[in-house]
């Protein structure tokens, strides 16, 4: 028992003769709430192995709301809530776990050239929360392979003519799938290539605003064609990196929507693969005017307007009343219309905005005098 628990425990058994120091609890919200205790009472977060709060994590004015934008891995771990004033000082823990979607990495990268009879070994490597189940699969056939807690290993002891292909490595959770494909080049049997070509992994990608997105490109040939990436009539994001042939953004926005282009090329000539980007973005609300002061019988409009993906669509209610005012008339277009207001219909009028990524409000505020 530390000093500051028997503090709290003497306190309490004392409580005619000792001021009470601070009892916290931390919600699944992340809001830290001071049970009991003497005040004024300051409140802080940290993180439990001292290392500073990462930049995307945010605290509330008077420090009892932990938020956490755009989670990422570094995030993951345990948070403290200490409360202290005159008396002493408790803490509380919070624990934050990240789930994430498979991602895929197999070695040595294709496209692999064996000669016949010689051996071959692929590994994939998988990560992922909760940790994926790994398989190899060819022609749509799950192969007999060697696994480890987060590795599975394709071994061919001599390779022949018929062992030429695409081979994929597949990774899945419940949170998403990922593959990888790689193709084996038997040189001297059936599987070997000139001019190159090029395939991405998937066709069309649709991501939320904020979010990461990779995109995957193959390519055979020979000599081994050389593989860059670019965007249809503009450059490429500037939070981007390219390996080995996959292409990731770190933190999409609205503006990196549009087709991206795998270009592989050699001697013999190029060849190039295509994936349309869609990024997606939550509704951003505002009420047209916020403000509005009238006179009984003048007739209310109030627009409500939302930049983001869509489809939106609208609600208007009145906040803290159970229904709209009689003859009060919306629109699909976010419009709120009122013919003759009266001295009652004055009060808080809140729009909601909605699409299939998320939702957001705005406030209007309508006095109405004699």
């Amino acid at each position: 028992m530390d000093s500051s628990t028997t503090a709290l425990l003497l306190c309490s058994l004392l409580w005619t003769v000792c001021a009470q120091a601070p009892v916290v609890s931390v919600e699944p919200s992340f809001r830290c709430r001071v049970v009991s205790g003497s005040q004024p009472v300051h409140l802080e977060w940290k993180r439990t192995n001292n290392h500073p709060l990462a930049d995307n994590v945010k605290i509330g004015p008077d420090g009892s709301v932990l938020t956490i934008a755009n989670t990422r891995n570094g995030n993951q771990g345990q948070y403290r809530c200490v409360a202290t004033n005159s008396a002493g000082r408790s803490t509380m823990m919070a624990s934050l776990t990240i789930k994430h979607s498979p991602k895929v990495r197999v070695t040595p990268a294709g496209p692999l050239r064996v000669r016949l009879g010689e051996p071959v070994a692929l590994e994939c490597h998988a990560t992922g929360r909760p940790r994926p189940s790994v398989t190899w699969q060819r022609h749509g056939t799950q192969l007999v392979t060697r696994k480890t807690e987060d590795t599975s290993t394709l071994k061919v002891a001599a390779v022949s003519s018929e062992d030429a292909g695409v081979y994929v490595c597949q990774a899945q959770n419940t949170e998403g799938v990922a593959e990888v494909k790689v193709e084996v080049i038997v040189e001297g049997g059936q599987g070997a290539a000139n001019a190159p070509k090029a395939t991405v992994s998937m066709a069309e990608v649709t991501a939320v605003e904020g979010h990461m997105v990779t995109m995957q490109c193959q390519a055979t040939g020979s000599p081994l064609p050389v593989v860059s990436w670019s965007k249809l009539r503009a450059p490429l994001p500037w939070k981007h990196t390219v390996e080995g042939g996959v292409l990731t953004l770190t933190s999409v926005g609205r503006q990196d929507s549009g087709q991206y282009i795998c270009n592989a090329t050699n001697t013999h000539g190029y060849s190039q693969a295509y994936t349309q980007l869609e990024v997606d973005s939550p509704p951003y609300t505002t009420s047209l005017p916020d403000q509005v002061r009238l006179r009984p019988g003048d007739t209310l409009r109030l627009q409500c307007l939302a930049h983001g993906s869509h489809p939106i669509t609208f609600h208007w209610t009145r906040v803290g009343r159970a229904g709209m005012p009689a003859g009060a008339e919306t629109s699909k277009d976010g419009q709120l219309l009122i013919g003759q207001v009266k001295l009652n219909d004055s009060g808080t009028y809140k729009c909601v905005a909605t699409n299939h990524v998320g939702s957001s409000e705005a406030l209007a505020k309508v006095t109405v005098k004699s």
